[in-house]
């Protein structure tokens, strides 16, 4: 998920309220995407049964956070995007892309600045 404004607090009361409490809400996107007083709230209740959360708003998550003493939440260091071999991954991305820059191709993933993501594939 990118962070745009239209992602701001995409996840929020009124999502986390139609969720079955059976339900684990996972975040591996970003941590503006969700208000975290309603998805404390949510976990506090048991409205959901837990979380599993790689991003946060304000990084790196303060030792006092109550994320870390609920037992029903998982969190992890930011690293759900690294995957084994993906330092080649990007440099050979970067390499192909250098190649095509010089031979003035167009480039792979390019960011839309106005959407604030890459929208073509």
């Amino acid at each position: 998920m990118p962070e745009t404004p239209d992602t701001e607090g995409y996840f929020g009361v009124e999502e986390f309220a139609a969720m079955r409490s059976t339900a684990r809400f996972i975040n591996v996107g970003r941590g503006n995407s969700v208000d975290e007083a309603a998805l404390l709230a949510a976990l506090a209740q048991k409205r959901i049964a837990g979380a599993a959360l790689d991003v946060f708003r304000e990084e790196p998550l303060s030792a006092d956070s109550p994320f870390w003493r609920m037992p029903c939440v998982i969190v992890s260091p930011h690293v759900s995007g690294d995957y084994k071999g993906f330092e080649q991954a990007i440099c050979a991305q970067f390499l192909e892309n250098l190649d095509r820059y010089t031979q003035g191709a167009k480039l792979l993933n390019i960011v839309d600045k106005q959407a604030g993501y890459v929208t073509v594939a």
